[in-house]
């Protein structure tokens, strides 16, 4: 009953926080501090969102589509490497490094030449979205890995168990936790890279939308996708949430 209080307490904080920003976001645009051209208040972003409705969900189809597919594959290769690479203390010395520095590579360099390789269909964008979005998840496994009760492990050794026998009852397990940790971030970073990657080009999207409205300068509807974005980049983060709650029953309150 605390915890349900101190959650509650701590929503009413945050609604409240968020209600002072756009009350003082109002007052800003409507003063005429700052041109409403350029910084339009929340009631016209609230309705250019309405009156766009169907163009944004229509472009939110085959934004989702390409973060699903890329998330899709990035968490498999995550996990793939991670466990070879914990298995194969050669191979972790050989791609760590490695995996570290596609991650220092900015994705708005990458992605001019995965449109120059690829074209401007889905392609280039999955490939984008699957370098951001592997990374987390190979760190947080092979970090969950190695941080396992090494006591369990060499108690399993000493009754005979092999390495993989090892690998699925006691790390797997142990490393759930960083896994969907992992799987949190890549779920918003699948949604952003999506759309970074249809700046460059593209036949539709939230990024070719967002392009086509700067172009226009209707900036109120610049600020209807940059919150659809933040929308849908948060219910993936809940979906993980409540994915994380039905893999892992032993963690309920």
């Amino acid at each position: 009953m605390k915890r349900k209080s101190q959650n509650i307490t701590n929503r009413i904080w945050s609604c409240s926080a968020i209600a002072v920003i756009l009350i003082l976001w109002q007052a800003v645009s409507s003063l005429g501090i700052v041109d409403s051209f350029m910084l339009p208040s929340p009631v016209k972003v609230v309705q250019a969102f309405v009156a766009e409705f169907p163009q944004l969900m229509e472009h939110s189809v085959i934004t989702l589509a390409e973060a699903f597919l890329g998330l899709g594959l990035g968490v498999l290769l995550g996990f793939v490497m991670a466990v070879f690479m914990d298995q194969f203390d050669k191979l972790y010395q050989a791609c760590y490094p490695l995996i570290v520095l596609t991650q220092t590579i900015p994705t708005v360099a990458i992605a001019p030449l995965l449109v120059l390789w690829f074209g401007y269909e889905m392609t280039p964008k999955v490939i984008l979205i699957v370098i951001t979005t592997f990374f987390p998840i190979t760190v947080g496994l092979l970090n969950g890995f190695k941080s396992v009760d090494t006591d369990s492990v060499n108690l399993l050794r000493a009754m005979g168990a092999g390495r993989w026998q090892i690998f699925w009852h006691i790390k797997f397990p142990g490393a759930m936790s960083q896994f969907f940790a992992g799987l949190r971030i890549s779920a918003s970073y699948a949604v952003v890279g999506a759309v970074i990657s249809e700046w460059l080009g593209g036949f539709g999207g939230l990024g070719v939308y967002m392009t086509r409205v700067k172009k226009a300068f209707s900036f109120d509807k610049m600020f209807a996708v940059i919150f659809l974005i933040s929308i849908i980049s948060l219910l993936l983060m809940k979906g993980v949430d409540l994915l994380q709650k039905k893999c892992m029953p032993w963690e309920k309150e």
